[in-house]
């Protein structure tokens, strides 16, 4: 029919009945004493570009998400829970808002996981950090995060603001940051977390958090827990809170963590010094000598090259800090710890501090060569709050009993 005009549309919208065409109701030719402006079309079609386009190229981030899990549970042997999926629908959600061209900073809503141990929190959150397409990015420890943070503003005490400035220095174009095993129990901690929390806002971060606690359940002590009260407020606010359930421990699969060295760590016991001989470990008494960590001095059973020695009693017994096992961490990557005790015999803070001592290593990846007179489920007793995560994470290490015959 003569005046039919087609329009041009980019080939994943073409079809109806020719190439570069689209079956829609054709534009007559206008009769010459009508006319449109002249800058009307070129606007029209500028629009209408826009808004064809958008759609598929802010899915695509959110694909390479759904994909990524998709091929990484099924080399794993995983079903994913139900938890699980919608935890990875709404990082391909967050994924999109993020990377889509134009996107405001603070267009994307942060991420609160929480659940029982083993439940794949640290997974998923390693899962998203490892496929979301970007280079600023920047996956930490909450604990080593934290000491980084207190050593920063140190050296920025002079500063008008010591935070914003170490915040600068740490999280310089950084755009996505993830914390895994957020757990506080220290209300100056918690004061500073304050602040913290409010300025990676303020900077458009895309913050991922996980923890064995819904954000009601930090600070759990009755004595801090209200001051403690605008953190969770502030969670609340600017996170999607998400519980990751399920009736499976992963960590009690052991195919899950073929590749992790501290799964492939031990627990001996009763360490008999036959046993000790015939795994290459030192006697039980070896002399001790002393090792400066910072400005800590510690006694230790062994130190050459990558490996070092303890008694439980010389690093936990003692005032050691997250920061004396985060340097050692970057020091030795084969640790033996001597002498563990019936742990519910022990202090609250010496549980704690085994606690923290096991969450580094377990973090940094370390060997662990960890000695008790008891079996391992008889040695973990105690009523420190995190128990539960250690008991979880030492269970991956292979138990050599009395029993056990030689491998």
């Amino acid at each position: 029919m003569p005046g039919r005009g087609l329009v041009k549309l980019p080939r994943r919208f073409q079809g109806g009945s020719g190439p570069g065409t689209i079956g829609v109701t054709p534009l007559a030719a206008l009769p010459p004493n009508r006319s449109l402006r002249p800058s009307r079309w070129p606007r029209l079609r500028a629009f209408f570009g826009k808004a064809f386009a958008r759609p598929a190229a802010s899915t695509s981030h959110g694909r390479v998400i759904h994909e990524y899990f998709r091929h990484k549970a099924h080399d794993q042997g995983y079903t994913l829970s139900h938890s699980q999926q919608r935890v990875i629908d709404y990082m391909a959600q967050q994924a999109n808002a993020l990377l889509q061209p134009g996107a405001r900073p603070h267009a994307s809503r942060s991420l609160y996981l929480y659940g029982a141990v083993g439940r794949g929190k640290s997974w998923l959150l390693d899962g998203f950090f490892r496929a979301i397409p970007l280079a600023e990015k920047q996956r930490l420890h909450f604990h080593d995060f934290f000491a980084q943070l207190h050593q920063g503003m140190f050296r920025h005490r002079e500063q008008p603001d010591a935070l914003e400035a170490t915040l600068d220095e740490l999280l310089s174009h950084c755009r996505v940051l993830c914390f895994d095993e957020f757990h506080v129990h220290d209300i100056g901690d918690a004061m500073l977390i304050t602040r913290l929390f409010k300025a990676l806002f303020q900077r458009g971060i895309l913050l991922l958090v996980t923890s064995n606690y819904a954000p009601q359940g930090l600070l759990p002590n009755p004595l801090y827990h209200a001051r403690f009260k605008p953190v969770i407020d502030l969670i609340a606010s600017r996170m999607q809170v998400m519980e990751v359930g399920g009736p499976h421990d992963y960590r009690s699969q052991p195919r899950s963590h073929s590749q992790q060295v501290f799964t492939q760590g031990r627990y001996l016991w009763p360490g008999s010094e036959q046993q000790r001989q015939s795994l290459g470990l030192p006697p039980r008494n070896s002399p001790t000598s002393a090792l400066m960590v910072g400005a800590r001095q510690l006694q230790v059973r062994l130190c050459e090259q990558h490996s070092v020695g303890f008694a439980f009693s010389d690093l936990c017994e003692q005032p050691t800090a997250v920061m004396d096992y985060l340097e050692l961490s970057r020091r030795f990557d084969h640790w033996i710890i001597d002498e563990l005790p019936e742990l519910g015999e022990c202090p609250i803070a010496v549980q704690q501090r085994f606690i923290n001592l096991i969450d580094v290593l377990y973090d940094q990846d370390k060997h662990l060569t960890l000695i008790g007179e008891r079996s391992l489920r008889e040695s973990l007793g105690g009523n420190a709050i995190d128990l539960a995560r250690t008991r979880s994470r030492l269970g991956q290490l292979q138990e050599i009993s009395a029993d056990t015959p030689p491998s």
